[in-house]
Formats: structure tokens, C-alpha cells, sequence
């Protein structure tokens, strides 16, 4: 539990509240912050989920890609926006390479949840096993399908991917 500005205790989201919200036809809020006082107003304006995301490569750090972003970069902004919000869901990237395979995406998860803050981590592309092994961990997973920056040279150019 943690305060609010006002001093009242506030309770951070949860999966369960998640899934209670989609249960009751809610819509779920999501944008992304990179420090703590954005996502204090994303937090105060009622934002439900809060992404930390690899994209801090490209808007943050001014890379061409997101594809230089270290661990130890997403550790230190996921820190950063825990310390900024309250109510919010906070997820996390796992960044490139990260989660090679299942141990390393167990021990990449393992860092952003404990020194980073982070709730649920995020993993880019169909991976079913990592994220099998990680759910069987007690670590809530996020997939992303889609647009899939980290696989930009792989790919070629960006373009949405799993339309089907």
C-alpha cells in the first residue's frame, strides 16, 4: 500500500483488478513514462497501466533503434517511474536479447521486478515457452505482437507483424 498526495492509502492495481475491469467491459488505460514525474501525472490523471518501454532508446537516448537499450537502462527508468506513481499498473520491457531463453528472461525479470519495480514484464514476439516458464515462476507476463522494433534488422524496415 502507498500514500497518495493527499495522505490516503492507495492500493496499485493489480492483474485481478485488470481482469475484473475487462470482465465488466472497462476500458484500460495504458500510455508510457520513462521518469518518476511523468508517471506522477499519468498516475494523478487516473491512468491505469504504465509502460516502461524499450522506446526510451529512440525518444530518451536518442538512438535510431531500440535496440542499444541495456537492462540496467530499463532497470533505472522502471525505478524511476515506480517512484512516480501510485494507483498505476507498472510494466516493464524486457529489452533486446534479454530474454534469449528461458533462464536469462527469468533473471531479466527477476531485476526489473525487484530493483526496478516492475509489476508484469513485457516481452516482444511469439514466444510461448518463455512465456510459459515465466508464468510457471509467479512472474506476470505481457506479450506484444505487432509492430516489432527489436526484430527491425531481422525484418528490415518496421512493419506490423501477427495481423492474423
Amino acid at each position: 500500500m502507498t500514500q497518495s498526495l493527499d495522505d490516503s492509502p492507495v492500493k496499485p492495481l493489480s492483474i485481478l483488478d485488470l481482469m475484473a475491469m475487462k470482465q465488466a467491459g472497462e476500458k484500460i488505460t495504458c500510455l508510457t513514462a520513462y521518469d518518476a514525474s511523468f508517471s506522477a501525472i499519468l498516475d494523478k490523471a487516473g491512468i491505469d497501466v504504465i509502460l516502461v518501454g524499450d522506446s526510451l532508446g529512440m525518444v530518451v537516448q536518442g538512438h535510431g533503434s531500440t535496440l542499444p537499450v541495456s537492462m540496467a537502462d530499463m532497470v533505472y527508468h522502471t525505478a524511476c517511474v515506480a517512484r512516480g506513481r501510485r494507483r498505476s499498473m507498472l510494466i516493464a520491457d524486457l529489452p533486446f536479447l534479454s530474454c534469449a531463453t528461458a533462464e536469462l528472461a527469468a533473471e531479466s525479470a527477476a531485476r526489473l521486478i525487484q530493483k526496478g519495480g516492475a509489476q508484469v514484464v513485457k516481452l516482444e514476439g511469439a514466444r510461448p515457452e518463455i512465456v510459459e516458464f515465466l508464468s510457471s515462476q509467479g512472474v506476470a507476463v505481457c506479450g506484444h505482437l505487432g509492430l516489432l522494433p527489436q526484430s527491425i534488422n531481422q525484418l528490415g524496415r518496421y512493419r506490423v507483424q501477427g495481423r492474423e
